[in-house]
């Protein structure tokens, strides 16, 4: 196997591992005004994250750096052309972790309402735009022969893109109902896993309208069989939180995350990035790469570090594996 072919793959598995992991974080975020009730339970909903939200984000940290590296071609295209949905997307990040650090700062109610605020927005703003922003690489956006972006955001907004934004805005919220009722207790528990399934129904709608139109656009079998597998992980997710299997549904919604991202990126390859107004200005895994030199220290690094920081961040999520409930929640 290529090189390129490598860090395609690894590319693709660390936004993967990024938005399940992350996903259910922005779930939970959109989440707070909906199953806190008061400000108790808002602190129930916000501490099931607080131990691994800005772990999470180490996975965006590092598919970025790896795109830079392994594609610094695909890297300034898309950070050139995709600018101002991106720099939405971290100004959404920035207050969203501004948020959970300064919501305990002071006990006056308009004070931890404003910063809700900053959390749902920071939450919502990243899980829609994610969606636009990688449906708008797998459909390929207009670039000219120097592989620079001559298209405007009107381009990017189109019906397909926004279709995607929906999608992972659907599956973010239902992947994290799902797992505040993985987390939680009594009320909160049951009232997450009833409204997972609810979420689940009309997530399940768009997510297979959009997978079906972006196999029209770009397939091959394997993205269609990965395209399939999605569609029924996210079937058998809200049949076991309807019976309130947490830990199935759970792992559904994860699976589901996973096998769609893997059908863009399996139908993408070998393209980066393809172009919509002059075909010579396509990206593709061999003309956006880095140096073979660079992709062989590079790997060795990857090898090197990578199951250090897996496991790492399982023994965080092992150590803060329990339940919390209001019981959990002192009274100030």
């Amino acid at each position: 196997m290529e090189l390129t072919t490598i860090w395609f793959l690894l590319v693709a598995v660390l936004f993967t591992g990024y938005f399940i992991l992350e996903g259910f974080d922005f779930g939970v975020g959109m989440l707070l005004p909906v199953l806190g009730r008061d400000d108790r339970q808002r602190r129930v909903l916000i501490n099931t994250i607080g131990p691994v939200w800005d772990g999470n984000e180490v996975w965006l940290i590092t598919a970025g750096g790896a795109m830079f590296a392994a594609f610094p071609e695909w890297y300034a295209t898309l950070f050139s052309g995709f600018y101002l949905p991106l720099l939405l997307i971290l100004l959404a990040l920035i207050a969203r972790g501004v948020a959970f650090e300064y919501r305990h700062k002071r006990p006056e109610a308009t004070w931890k309402r404003r910063w809700d605020h900053a959390i749902f927005w920071g939450s919502a703003i990243p899980a829609l735009l994610w969606g636009v922003a990688f449906a708008n690489i797998f459909r390929g956006v207009p670039l000219d022969a120097d592989h620079e972006y001559v298209g405007s955001l009107i381009d990017l907004l189109n019906p397909y893109a926004l279709l995607g934004g929906l999608t992972t805005l659907g599956l973010f919220l239902t992947h994290g109902a799902v797992f505040l009722a993985l987390k939680t207790t009594g009320d909160i528990r049951h009232r997450a896993g009833t409204l997972a399934v609810t979420l689940g129904v009309g997530t399940a709608v768009v997510a297979v309208a959009f997978l079906t139109w972006t196999l029209t656009i770009r397939a091959n079998l394997a993205a269609i069989v990965l395209a399939a597998g999605a569609a029924l992980a996210l079937l058998g997710a809200l049949a076991a939180a309807r019976v309130r299997r947490e830990g199935w549904a759970f792992t559904g919604t994860a699976l589901a995350i996973a096998l769609a991202v893997a059908t863009l990126f399996t139908a993408l390859f070998p393209n980066v990035m393809p172009s919509t107004a002059d075909p010579a200005g396509t990206l593709t895994a061999t003309n956006a790469a880095s140096t073979p030199y660079t992709l062989k220290i590079m790997a060795w690094v990857a090898v090197v570090f990578t199951p250090i920081v897996l496991a790492y961040q399982s023994w965080t999520y092992w150590v803060f594996r329990k339940r919390i409930g209001v019981q959990n929640i002192p009274q100030h």
